[in-house]
């Protein structure tokens, strides 16, 4: 298992399924019109913080900036209306409300949307996968941060899952959320496992010394 990178998800390849006219958006412009989806008036601010004890859990938070840009394009293709409300005398806030079109847009790219195989990038992986170029006591610090890592973003998943138990609207992503604490849990689980080889390996003697594995280039090395 792996998480996946926090880089901006690519643009999905069939925009939005069926509709011949529909545009092709990033996959960061479904998650905010899905979040819209729960009948909720929502501002970008609202949609950043149910990013962040939702989506960020399974698969990615967008930032502000990157929520606000998404919001301007759904608007721009009719998907989303927009009002402000005045929070106090003088200062006001926009709030944002799927359309009819968004809604029968998300809807399509939920039904039809290809199913992807997920982008794997583990960089504390790829560290092991280095780790001849690390200390050995280094690398073993390197996956016990990961491991704890995980338990604390399976503690919260499980947070998570309780609070929106108690919600109707949030039956479907309540079983998001549960996925996302056995992921987090058999990641950590994994670190664990991987902690118990980085020491067999020690044990072993084949573990070299930091820098000192030659890798070989070819059959001509030695000419």
């Amino acid at each position: 298992m792996a998480p996946q990178s926090h880089d901006e998800p690519a643009v999905t390849g069939t925009g939005t399924g069926t509709g011949t006219d529909d545009p092709r958006l990033p996959a960061t412009s479904w998650a905010v019109l899905g979040m819209l989806a729960f009948e909720q008036e929502l501002s970008g601010y609202d949609i950043k913080k149910r990013a962040d004890s939702s989506l960020k859990l399974f698969y990615w938070s967008p930032s502000f900036s990157q929520i606000y840009g998404e919001l301007k394009r759904l608007e721009k293709h009719g998907y989303v209306t927009s009002r402000t409300v005045m929070q106090d005398e003088v200062r006001g806030k926009r709030v944002y409300t799927i359309s009819g079109a968004g809604r029968e847009a998300v809807r399509r790219w939920a039904r039809t949307a290809p199913v992807e195989v997920p982008v794997l990038k583990h960089g504390v992986l790829l560290r092991v996968w280095l780790g001849h170029l690390t200390q050995p006591e280094r690398l073993r610090e390197i996956v016990a941060e990961h491991r704890d890592n995980s338990e604390r973003r399976r503690a919260e998943a499980a947070v998570d899952v309780a609070a929106a138990h108690d919600e109707t609207a949030w039956a479907h992503p309540e079983i998001a959320l549960k996925w996302a604490e056995r992921y987090h849990a058999a990641e950590r689980d994994l670190a664990e496992r991987m902690l118990a080889d980085l020491d067999a390996l020690a044990a072993s003697g084949r573990a070299t010394a930091p820098a000192a594995a030659a890798i070989s280039s070819g059959p001509d090395d030695n000419s």
